[in-house]
């Protein structure tokens, strides 16, 4: 599961990553940033510590075996990713662990961090030649125009969707309106998925490669 920002793991793949664990599925957690724009005022250092025990947290109740930070700079992604040596990390890590399925954002996403994140996995599975499926999901998405021709996964995520929820309450350090707004959200998208799909709650991905 590749996110650019430690919330958007749960957000998008949270009741999926659950499930999964629960089915003895081994799921890693890569965030591409710490999101320290979040917290203008606090210093980076800081605000990094408190988001990487927040996702380590978040990511031990949904079940992940791992969870990895790439320390890119909000806003820079596409400058940082090849500096950084990121397709190089990528390719140890895939060659270690053999992922399946690669979940990452869409390229709807109209979130700059998102969509640039998107593009990256995109092109790097492409070089890598990755036989896995990829998969992307949707956060700030108004319009799914890229993928809406694209085939889809559904996740029945009724069983796990409270450990969803539980997850995403670990961001403490998110601001209660943001909270109470993001919960909101990723309820309706939940229910909205699973009344189209014949499930109570759902997870639903376009399957780009």
């Amino acid at each position: 599961m590749l996110c650019a920002h430690s919330d958007d793991q749960i957000l998008g793949v949270g009741g999926t990553m659950a499930r999964y664990s629960h089915e003895g599925k081994e799921v890693t957690i890569i965030v591409f940033s710490y999101g320290e724009k979040s917290h203008i005022w606090l210093k980076k250092r800081y605000i990094a510590n408190i988001r990487i025990q927040e996702s380590e947290e978040a990511g031990s109740v949904v079940g992940a075996k791992r969870v990895l930070f790439f320390n890119l700079e909000e806003g820079k992604f596409p400058e940082g990713f090849a500096r950084k040596g990121i397709p190089q990390r990528l390719k140890k890590l895939f060659a270690t662990y053999q992922p399946s399925k690669v979940f990452t954002h869409s390229p709807d996403d109209v979130h700059p961090d998102h969509k640039a994140l998107s593009k990256l996995i995109l092109e790097f599975c492409d070089g890598v030649k990755y036989t896995g499926d990829v998969y992307c999901f949707d956060i700030w998405n108004p319009l799914n125009i890229a993928t809406r021709d694209k085939p889809k996964l559904v996740v029945n995520i009724t069983r796990t969707f409270s450990t969803k929820l539980k997850a995403l309450r670990v961001f403490k350090s998110q601001r209660w309106n943001a909270i109470s707004f993001l919960i909101g959200a990723v309820c309706w998208r939940a229910v909205k998925n699973g009344f189209l799909h014949g499930c109570r709650f759902a997870e639903v991905f376009y399957k780009m490669r």
